[in-house]
């Protein structure tokens, strides 16, 4: 469904002097291909381009340079009606913090509804009964089309928010790291929902988030960024089951899990500047593995079938053992 194709996308930040603007490479050279129907998975701490990637993929950040396919079309040469009609009612966003996410001044009926407005689907009684559908889809009782969004719980503004996403039928999820503001409790229930509509719609999915060991077992396959670059990729049981980038494993095994004895992994060494990043692998500065041809050049994909890594002195034979995935 969507394709992306040596993506870079950089900014311009002053720093440095009145006068004087840096480019921050926020995304270099990323490649990824979303199938219909699938869940996706970007990882990496804050700051790695998750965010970037997802406007990218959302159509609300160009890119500096590369492609972005939509349906074999490359999207920003589409004519803006077309990519506003076909391209903006077949991707969702979910996005990260529901109380900022939904107008605070706005009853929930009208939120749900004015995506429907907007694309002037059907007549007022059809966007009437959408919007009661939607409620029903997300497990929200009928009277909460009343509400105020301040009036509901963390949990209940996030279901909103999956809601509003889902109003135009889109094909495509993207959700950026919906959980990280609610509760612990809460939490299941969101990811919960969405993978019961991932099954029942037949929703495609990208779900980001700094946490590899949830995203594991929600998506089908994993991406891994570290400074902007995708530096692994992969089904989730083979990236997160037999890590081969080192970033990778030290990802893993900061969170702390219940059914295996994980090596805690500290990373030492300077965090390098995405206004002047190194030459070679990004991860060189913090890597207990790295030597001087790690620094030299950015290596080449490797790997068989879909599970690829860019690394040069790879975990082939990782210590981490693969876990259960049901």
């Amino acid at each position: 469904m969507l394709r992306l194709e040596g993506v870079h996308v950089r900014h311009r930040a002053r720093s440095g002097g009145l006068f004087r603007r840096d480019a921050v490479h926020a995304l270099t050279d990323a490649s990824l291909e979303i199938r219909k129907g699938e869940i996706v998975g970007l990882v990496g701490e804050s700051g790695c381009g998750k965010s970037t990637l997802a406007r990218v993929l959302t159509g609300l950040q160009a890119p500096t340079e590369g492609t972005v396919g939509f349906r074999g079309e490359n999207l920003w040469t589409m004519p803006g009606a077309r990519r506003r009609t076909e391209f903006g009612s077949s991707v969702g966003v979910v996005f990260q913090d529901p109380s900022t996410a939904l107008n605070p001044r706005m009853p929930v009926g009208r939120i749900l509804r004015d995506p429907l407005d907007v694309h002037r689907r059907g007549t007022e009684q059809q966007r009437a009964q959408r919007v009661e559908e939607l409620l029903d889809l997300v497990g929200l009782p009928a009277h909460t089309v009343r509400s105020l969004p301040g009036q509901l719980s963390g949990g209940q503004r996030q279901r909103v928010a999956i809601a509003r996403a889902l109003a135009l039928e889109p094909e495509l999820i993207v959700a950026d790291e919906p959980t990280s503001a609610l509760d612990v409790s809460v939490r299941a229930q969101v990811l919960n929902l969405l993978v019961d509509l991932r099954a029942r719609l037949g929703l495609g999915m990208v779900f980001i988030s700094h946490d590899i060991q949830t995203v594991r077992y929600l998506a089908d396959r994993l991406a891994v960024l570290y400074l902007g670059r995708i530096v692994e990729e992969g089904t989730a049981a083979e990236v997160a089951g037999t890590p081969s980038h080192p970033y990778t494993r030290a990802l893993l095994s900061a969170t702390p899990s219940l059914l295996t004895d994980t090596e805690r992994i500290v990373l030492t060494g300077p965090v390098p500047s995405a206004t002047n990043p190194p030459p070679g692998c990004p991860f060189s500065t913090r890597c207990w593995k790295a030597d001087d041809a790690c620094g030299t050049a950015f290596p080449a994909p490797s790997g068989t079938g879909a599970h690829r890594w860019h690394c040069i002195h790879p975990e082939i034979h990782p210590e981490l053992p693969a876990r259960r995935t049901s």
